[in-house]
C-alpha cells in the first residue's frame, strides 16, 4: 500500500464523482443517515482547500471535508468515508484527524463539531478532544440543518423540534480554547508547587 492523504486543491476535482459513489455506498451498507452530496459540492470544497483525500496510489480510499458556520463559530467536519477494502485499518481515523487538525488551523477561533450514528467515528473524535453535546450547543445556521434534509432520518430530527435525532452530537473546543486551557493549567500547577 502507498497511502497518501493530503488537503484538496483544485487538482483533485477529478474525485468528487468517485467520492460520491462511495458516500452512497456506505449508507446504502450502514443503512443509516449519511447526506448525500453532489459532485460540485465536493468539488468547491477540494478547490476551497477545505478536505481531505486519502489514496493507495493513485486510487481515491477516503475523504472528509470541513464547512464553516455561524460567522466563522464552528466548524463542522463532514462526509468521512472510507473505500470498504481499506476500512478496519486505521483509514478512519488518519483521515479524520487529517481534517480535524485542518479545521483548527483554518479557524483557530472556532469550535469543531460533528454529527454521526457511528460508534468508529464517536470513538475517534472522544480521542480527539470531542464531546457529546445536546444539538442546541451546534450551530444554528439554518443551511447547517437544511444539509440533513437528504438524511433518511431527516423526519426524525424534524419531529424532535432539532433538539435530537440517531445521530450523537460531538463538539471540541476552538483550537484557541484548547491553549488558553493549557497555558491556564501550566500556570496553575506552577503557582501550587511554588507554595
Amino acid at each position: 500500500m502507498d497511502i497518501k492523504i493530503a488537503v484538496t486543491s483544485a487538482d483533485h476535482e477529478g474525485y468528487a464523482e468517485a467520492i460520491c459513489q462511495m458516500i452512497a455506498e456506505s449508507a446504502k451498507a450502514r443503512g443509516t443517515g449519511i447526506a448525500e452530496r453532489k459532485p460540485e459540492y465536493i468539488r468547491t470544497k477540494m478547490r476551497n482547500g477545505n478536505a481531505v483525500i486519502a489514496f493507495d496510489g493513485e486510487q481515491v480510499i477516503g475523504f472528509c471535508y470541513i464547512e464553516v458556520w455561524s460567522h466563522n463559530r464552528y466548524v463542522a467536519n463532514s462526509g468521512l468515508v472510507v473505500h470498504p477494502d481499506y476500512r478496519m485499518h486505521g483509514m478512519a481515523r488518519k483521515i479524520k484527524e487529517a481534517v480535524f487538525n485542518l479545521a483548527r488551523d483554518k479557524y483557530p477561533q472556532a469550535r469543531v463539531f460533528g454529527i454521526t450514528t457511528s460508534l468508529a467515528v464517536m470513538k475517534i473524535n472522544s480521542d480527539l478532544g470531542y464531546r457529546p453535546v445536546t444539538f442546541s450547543e451546534l450551530t444554528q445556521d439554518e443551511a447547517f440543518w437544511d444539509g440533513c434534509r437528504s438524511c433518511p432520518n431527516f423526519d426524525i430530527l424534524e419531529r424532535n423540534q432539532r433538539r435530537m435525532c440517531l445521530c450523537t452530537a460531538m463538539l471540541a473546543p476552538s483550537k484557541e480554547d484548547e491553549e488558553k486551557m493549557k497555558y491556564n493549567l501550566t500556570h496553575l500547577i506552577a503557582d501550587k508547587n511554588e507554595k
